[in-house]
Formats: C-alpha cells, structure tokens, sequence
C-alpha cells in the first residue's frame, strides 16, 4: 500500500525516486563544491518541472486550495498553478498531435470503410485520445495522456490484418479483450504489485531508457537518424529542411531552457513552427505524399467532423476468442502491458509521484484508466489506446496534476473540428522538444549503483535495448530478466521479489515461445 499522501506535493517525502526530492544530506556532492544550502535551493527550483513551479511554490508559500478546481486536482498542493497545468496540457498535446494524421494513414492500408475511410479513423483518433487523456485525468487525476499507440497500431494494420489475413473486426476483438485483461489485473493488483516488485535502479533505467527512446523519436522525426543498410542507423542529410530546422529550434529551446524561461519547450514548438512557415521550408505532407511547404488553410481552419458509424461497434469478440487466435491476443496484451506499465512507471518517477518505497500512488486506479482506454478505443474501431511517452514534455513543462491531461484530452476533442489547425506543427518542430525532454530525463541514472554488476548491467540493457529495438516493452523485459537471472546466479536471489520471477519466466516463455 502506498504511503503517499495525493493532498501533498508530489516530491515531498521521497527517497531518491525522484533525485531532486531528496534531502541534502542524501545528495552526494563528491567532487562538486555545492553547498548543502545551495543543494537545497537547486531541489526547491527542480520540484516543478523544466518551469520548476510557481515562485510561490518555491518560496514556502501555504498550498491550500485556491477554489474547486485547485481542491479537486490538487495544484497548488503539488506545487503547480493553474497556468502551468494549462500550458502543460498543450505541449503534450502539441508533442503527440502527430498521431491525429499518422494514425489513420498506418490502419487505413487494412481498414477500408469506403470513401471517408481516413476522415472516421481520424475522428476515431480524436475520440479514443480525448477519452483516454480525459479518464487519466479526472479519474486517476494524474498529467499522463492518451492515444491509439504507435507500433501497436502498425502490428495490428500489417502483422495481423495484412500478414495473418485476420479480419480487422477480428482484431478489434483481440484489442477489446486485452483491454479487458488491462482492467482485471489492475483491479486485482498484479500490476501494483509487479511495479513495487521492480527495484529503484531498474525505475530509473527504465526512466532513462524512455527519455533515450524519446530522443530516438525526435531524431528519426527530424531526419538527423536515418536507416543504413550497412550500419542499421547512419546520420541524415543536415541540409535538409527537417533537420536543419530540427537543429535551430533545438538549439533556441534549450536555450531558453537554460535561461529558465516560463513554457521554453512550448515556445520552442512555436517559433519552429512559425520559422517552417515564414521559410517555407517543405517539412509538411503534400497532397501527393512528398514534401512540401506550408499550403496555408485553403478549406479555412474548421473541418466538420465524421461521425465514425462504420467503425464503431464493429469489433468481433467471438471470433478473437478463437483458438487460433490466442496468441494475437497475447501479443497485444504482452506488448502494451510492459509498454504501458514502464511509461506509466517512468512519467510517475519523473513527475515526482513515486514515494519513499518507489509506489505509485492511486496505481489501481492509474492502471485501470489504461485498460479502460484500450477497451473503449477498440469499441470505437481503433487499434490499442495507451499511455504515451510525449506527456514527458508536458511534465518538463511543470504539469503535475491530471488538468494537464484533461487539458490534453479537450484539445483531442477540439480537434474533431479543428484539425486543419493541428498540421501546422511539423515533426521538425516537435523534434527538438522530444530530444531535450529526453536529455532532461537520463539524470536519475546518478542514483544507479553502476559499481555493482547485478544492478548496473541490468539498468544498461534497460536503457539501450528500448531505442535500439524501438520498443520499451523489450527494455523492460531485458532489465527485469537480467536481473533475476544475475541475483539469482550469485548468491542474491532473496534480494529479489518473488512476484518478480514469476514475471521472468513468463517474459522468457513469450520470447522462447511467440518470438518478437
């Protein structure tokens, strides 16, 4: 059971979960000249994110509660205002807005409902991510947004549609079952326990290794990584307009990082956003798919949505439950329940929830609003609906509390009208935002005790293995069946949760088994 107290800020009273929340005499200063005064000044400026706060926050000033609003999401207890909240929910969205086009481009090539095929599975978009940003937010009340997952949307679309010749009604069903799966082991606590089980320099790995694989994202986004037949991945072509556009707005974000400036990471899509345009750089999708400059908003900037009335309800549960189906189901399952748990597990480390012991606070009911996600978004005619990476930048931002989230879901549904408006961002501007908040996530690994194999290697195979197999189910696989292998083999395996074995050999019989 956690200890945490949800009326009190976020980082209070916890170990080195989150480094910046730990006392002074915990820090160790080793080979700097920091005074113990100056260490606690650096603590109180971090507790809020990139903006670290509101002044008043950092100035000691009391937390209660402003109004209802304050009261129910618990702002000004976690250290945040209203303002942040609201700026954090719109980087986050502006961070994964991509997904409102890409999307319905990756399940169109196996779901063909007639003419307005791509406008439902955009409108199908917008729905399954605004539910699921909105029930993190005002049910779990935590600034983790949601969306149809990339990858998982590419494997029900080519592997089992495509691949498998699996009606894609069918593999709605296998989507809707393993969101089912999601909500009854969250009810029942095996994703609680299996989280508590994972010890705190795996956390942090697993922390690090979503902030390497989020700067992966922005890198491939902006072409400055591309594929190599000979070497696997090569740099691109600097000239380019992606990726020299990607590198000054990098360079102007970080800048204003470091000069604290409030909304930095915001400010930084903007302006990018904005140099695309006035350069007209071709770093948008043409009518024909290629490249192409900024065509400005020839049909205005509202667009009447779709109701998706081929899609929704279509999903065919019998026929998933087919024996010769099982393990699609699996795989889904598999997938997005250690993609889901180590994002969700990293963002809480990040934003400060993680308390003394490294629980998560109110865990059922985060994990419950990820499996209730995926359900709906199946029901609604989309592949999994789950926790994504990007709501990274809105917590760097300084959001802490589910308004961000909430913020972040109206948006999603706002967008059902005003998508032409959500093109304007670029990959190229939002590129530069996942690099640094991937930086900005790597420096919990200070607290790893990389001296001690058992838990160093374990923590490197975490971090590396998720951008290098693009996925953060594997990193986590890696870290925790390493682990338990090497205590185990050494003489330390009652330094191990025994929840955590059971979860290694089941990792392994999927891998032996199911293969990737």
């Amino acid at each position: 059971m956690s200890t945490h107290d949800p009326d009190r800020p976020p980082t209070e009273g916890g170990s080195l979960a989150d480094p910046h929340s730990a006392t002074p005499d915990q820090l160790d200063t080793g080979t700097h000249d920091t005074s113990r005064a100056e260490v606690a000044a650096q603590q109180a400026d971090h507790r809020g994110g990139v903006v670290r706060g509101s002044d008043a926050a950092r100035a000691g000033a009391p937390t209660q509660p402003k109004n209802g609003l304050d009261r129910f999401f618990g702002i000004s207890s976690s250290g945040s205002t209203v303002p942040i909240e609201l700026r954090a929910g719109l980087t986050t969205f502006l961070t994964m807005s991509y997904i409102i086009f890409v999307n319905p481009n990756v399940l169109g090539n196996a779901i063909d409902v007639g003419p307005t095929t791509f406008v439902q599975l955009l409108s199908v978009t917008c729905i399954a991510a605004m539910f699921g940003s909105l029930v993190m937010g005002l049910i779990a009340r935590y600034p983790f947004a949601q969306a149809p997952g990339m990858g998982l949307n590419a494997f029900f679309a080519f592997t089992v549609v495509l691949g498998m010749g699996v009606a894609w009604q069918t593999a709605l069903g296998a989507v809707f079952i393993s969101g089912v799966l999601f909500v009854v082991l969250s009810v029942l606590g095996v994703r609680k326990a299996i989280v508590q089980g994972i010890p705190m320099g795996l956390k942090l790995a697993i922390t690090a290794g979503i902030g390497s694989f989020l700067a992966l994202l922005g890198l491939r986004s902006a072409g400055i990584v591309v594929a190599n037949e000979a070497t696997l991945v090569g740099l691109g072509d600097l000239g380019a307009p992606s990726a020299w556009l990607a590198v000054i707005g990098l360079i102007f974000t970080a800048v204003l990082l470091q000069l604290r400036v409030k909304g930095a990471i915001l400010w930084g899509i903007l302006v990018t956003s904005l140099l695309a345009i006035v350069t007209r750089a071709e770093v948008y999708t043409g009518a024909d798919g290629s490249p192409a400059a900024f065509g400005g908003f020839t049909d205005g900037i509202v667009g009447a949505p779709v109701w998706p009335s081929d899609l929704v309800g279509q999903m065919d549960i019998v026929g998933a439950l087919g024996l010769g189906l099982l393990s699609v189901v699996f795989t889904f399952f598999f997938v997005d329940f250690f993609d889901a748990t180590g994002t969700l597990t990293g963002l809480a480390q990040r934003s400060g929830y993680l308390d003394e012991k490294g629980d998560m606070p109110r865990a059922k009911t985060v994990f419950s609003m990820d499996g209730l996600a995926c359900m709906f978004g199946a029901a609604m005619g989309t592949s999994t609906t789950t926790a994504y990476v990007e709501s990274a930048s809105g917590i760097e931002e300084g959001g802490r509390t589910g308004l961000t989230a909430t913020v972040t879901g109206l948006l999603f549904g706002l967008s059902l009208f005003l998508w032409p408006l959500a093109g304007v961002v670029p990959g190229a501007a939002t590129a530069p935002a996942l690099v640094l908040v991937g930086a900005l996530m790597m420096d919990g690994i200070r607290h790893i005790e990389w001296d001690q194999v058992a838990e160093g290697v374990p923590a490197f195979l975490t971090i590396m293995v998720m951008p290098l197999t693009f996925s953060i189910a594997n990193g986590v696989s890696m870290g925790i069946i390493s682990y338990c292998a090497i205590k185990a083999l050494t003489g330390k395996a009652k330094e191990v949760h025994w929840i955590l074995y059971i979860v290694a050999a089941l990792l392994l019989a999927r891998y032996v088994w199911l293969g990737e």
